[in-house]
């Protein structure tokens, strides 16, 4: 039986392969990069037009590009996933031949657009377009290679988010506060790891090597949390130091560090599933917005 696709519903399952729901998870980090380089809750009135192009590209542009083609070559797994189960690839909305031109169009796009905002932006953003496309496409396929597959995606949100934001703004990545990075790093991989175990089984039986497969759940679990203290751990360090994050946040961070470890040991486990991390992630941005306001004098 051959279905007539409309216009609209092709518009709305190009979208549903770009996750709209995953774009702040990268627009986040690239406004904590722009607010680091610019000591400013709003930044300049004349940056906006650079930086909303920028905002474009690490949203729907970069996600539409490594979603879909991570997508195209995750098939035989989603196929046995039932979060997957409403994929407009799956269920026949797109081909497998069209998503992959969509993920590559979405790829070229992300690329020149970036150039507008500048070129050490642009260098970034085909970095991370050619590192989407290595962990899905084979025969490098860093998904199924425990310990890369975290590297990836922990990089791109953690570290990647916020240099970008930098690099729109100062291209000089000389004064950028690298300790940052590796705090986001940090609570990346915290938060990422929980996400490998809700794929597991489907993971398993598709014959995919993720660290979830690898080191099992309990394992993998213990490697998150172990992550999530240590960027906690961090962030009291680098507030009794002051260094970067005030040292008037010290008390906050204090009352917050058990309540965030004590919270990812409540909400994440080997049977969770999405809903813990977004409580999680959620609690996570109260801290960070009062350094926002601590960082650029409001508080």
């Amino acid at each position: 039986m051959t279905t007539t696709v409309t216009a609209a519903p092709r518009v709305r399952d190009v979208l549903a392969v770009g996750r709209p729901a995953f774009w702040v998870v990268s627009i986040v980090p690239y406004y904590v990069g722009i607010l680091l380089a610019t000591h400013r809750l709003v930044p300049p009135l004349a940056d906006w037009p650079r930086l909303i192009v920028g905002a474009v590209v690490m949203g729907p542009l970069v996600w539409l590009a490594v979603l879909g083609i991570n997508d195209a070559y995750d098939l035989p797994s989603d196929r046995l996933n039932p979060r997957k189960s409403q994929s407009p690839l799956l269920d026949g909305r797109i081909t497998l031949r069209a998503v992959k031109r969509i993920a590559f169009a979405a790829a070229v796009a992300a690329v020149g657009i970036s150039l507008h905002v500048g070129i050490v932006f642009a260098l970034g953003v085909l970095l991370a377009v050619l590192l989407g496309y290595a962990y899905s496409v084979p025969p490098v396929r860093l998904k199924t290679r425990a310990g890369f597959d975290v590297a990836v995606n922990a990089l791109a949100l953690g570290a990647f988010g916020p240099l970008a934001g930098w690099a729109a703004v100062n291209p000089d990545l000389s004064d950028f506060p690298w300790l940052m990075g590796l705090q986001g790093t940090l609570a990346a991989i915290g938060l990422y790891l929980p996400t490998t175990l809700a794929d597991l089984e489907a993971d398993r039986a598709a014959g995919y090597h993720t660290i979830a497969v690898r080191f099992g759940a309990r394992t993998t679990y213990r490697i998150g949390y172990g992550a999530w203290i240590a960027a906690a751990a961090l962030s009291v360090i680098l507030a009794a130091t002051g260094t970067i994050i005030p040292r008037s946040m010290l008390v906050l961070e204090v009352v917050m560090v058990p309540v965030l470890i004590a919270a990812y040991r409540k909400l994440i486990g080997p049977g969770q599933r999405f809903r813990g991390v977004i409580v999680l992630a959620s609690l996570f941005l109260f801290p960070c917005g009062t350094f926002a306001l601590t960082y650029t004098g409001v508080l």
